[in-house]
Parts: C-alpha cells; structure tokens; sequence
C-alpha cells in the first residue's frame, strides 16, 4: 500500500477508541495516521478552511449536519462503535444507589448538582431524567459542561455527580465511575466514521475504515473502553 498519512478528526467521544485504533493500524500497515479531537465549531472552522481531513467520526446530529453539508463521500457513513453512559462521583464519595430506574432517581432527587454535556451522552441523561418524570425539578441543579469531560466538574468540586459516557468519565482523576444508567434509562451513544468528499487519499481512508469495522478492531475499542457497534 502506497505510504500516505490520514487526518482522522473525531469528537471527544470516540477519541479513546481512536488513540487504540490509529496505533495499531500504523504498526501493522505502516500508514501514518493522524487524529485530532474537535469540538463542533474547530471541525467547522477546519473544514471551511479545506484543511486536510480525510475521515470524521461523530455521532447523530452532527454527523448528520456534515453529510447535509455535501462534504462526506456518499454511502460512506459507517458505524463503527458505541459507548455506555452512566454515572460518576467524586473519589472517596459515598456510591449513591442507581441499581433501577427508581434509585436512580431517588438518587438525583437527592443530589445537588447534576453535570452532563450538550453531546450525545447529554441527549441521553437528559432523555433518561424526562422518563423519570423529573425534568422541572433537575432543571435548577443542572449544570452543562463545554470543553471537556463532565466528570472535571465533580472533580474541581463544581458539580456533585455527572452522567457521560463510560470512555470519557472513567480516566478523570479524583473521580468513580459508578455504573450504566440502570434499565430502559440506558442508551448508547452509537459513532459512525465516514470519508470526506474533499480527500485526496480515499482509497486509503476506505482500508482504514475496513479495519476498524473489523474483527480485529474489537479488543482495540474494548481497550478504549467502548464497544464494538454490533455488540
């Protein structure tokens, strides 16, 4: 294979994944790949720009936005992972309760402050909290996070809990991963790679995209601490 480099931009849910997956697909094919975490204003900024991106990897909307966009080669969207959602607190805190749906909310009812992101695990909490019939009385002790993990917030002691994706929440310092958000309240956040219409090297970027939709890929998102889309 003709040695090229690949410019993989991603959102910061999939970057756990993507810093396994790159590595191995540079050691086992010697093709450089490059990727860089993006908020939604830096990949817009870096695609209207015509800076090099030959992949993107986002979720949902997002995603979708840049395929309405015209700027993703067409029929090449492909999920590759999703990530549980759950529950942090701060290190040495007591583990409240979420085992159902009704300690859960029990739980939230109880706590101070809430903390989930405008992304995709923040649909999910969001979603999760209006099942529960909560959704007036959380408002007030919701805060949003912007710019990183959610459970920074609780570690900086600016939040008391946060709901995000297990990827994102687990590595924070100064923090416990509680567990899933319990029953039906679960959802994954389900991310998709696809190739840009502007890339010079797309038949390099459809072998990376082969790979990590393969087999092999699995224990590399495992390790990342997410899962493979068909799990």
């Amino acid at each position: 294979m003709e040695q090229v480099e690949l410019v993989v931009r991603s959102s910061m849910g999939s970057m756990s994944a993507w810093n396994e997956l790159a590595a191995a697909y540079t050691r086992l094919t010697g093709q450089k790949v490059i990727v860089t975490q993006e908020t939604a204003a830096t990949l817009e900024q870096a695609l209207a720009s015509n800076a090099q991106t030959d992949l993107i990897a986002l979720y949902g909307e997002p995603l979708d936005r840049v395929i309405r966009q015209g700027r993703v080669v067409e029929g090449s969207s492909t999920i590759f992972a999703r990530a549980a959602v759950g529950l942090s607190v701060k290190s040495g805190a007591p583990w409240p309760d979420i085992s159902t749906p009704e300690a859960f909310k029990r739980t939230l009812l109880a706590c101070r402050s809430i903390c989930y992101s405008f992304g995709g695990s923040g649909i999910v909490a969001a979603r999760a909290i209006e099942k529960l019939g909560i959704a007036e009385q959380m408002k007030s002790r919701t805060v949003r996070s912007e710019g990183g993990p959610a459970a920074g917030y609780v570690a900086r002691g600016e939040a008391e809990m946060a709901i995000q994706q297990l990827n994102v929440s687990k590595p924070v310092v100064g923090t416990d991963y509680v567990g899933n958000l319990p029953g039906d309240l679960h959802e994954y956040v389900v991310f998709a790679v696809a190739i840009m219409a502007a890339s010079r090297q797309q038949d390099a970027a459809r072998a990376l995209v082969r790979f990590v939709t393969s087999q092999d890929a699995a224990p590399l998102l495992q390790k990342g601490m997410m899962e493979p889309a068909s799990n």
